[in-house]
């Protein structure tokens, strides 16, 4: 398993952008076990990786590793639908081929 570079992007400590960080704090650690790297920007502190990133929203997750890049916007909440942003299979789950592939 190859290790996550996560960058989650936040203006300030307001109530949406905790809620991103202990999400995907949670999700990490739930499916990644320990396999990751999670680095939090607040773009009011450090509005030129924003621009640099082009950051129009937040929160905003960007996964750098491993390719390819992908960028998921909001608190994070549904957890499915970040896993599957970030191509990431459930922990526990197994990919299963379709009856009749090869």
């Amino acid at each position: 398993m190859s290790k996550y570079l996560l960058k989650l992007y936040v203006t300030g400590r307001t109530p949406r952008s905790e809620r991103a960080i202990s999400n995907l704090k949670r999700i990490c650690e739930e499916e990644l076990q320990g396999q990751y790297e999670m680095v939090i920007i607040d773009v009011l502190e450090r509005p030129q990786l924003a621009e640099e990133e082009k950051i129009l929203a937040t929160p905003t997750l960007i996964k750098q590793l491993p390719p390819p890049l992908r960028r998921i916007i909001g608190d994070l909440s549904d957890t499915e639908k970040v896993l599957l942003g970030l191509d990431i299979l459930p922990f526990g789950k197994v990919k299963t081929s379709k009856e009749g592939e090869v």
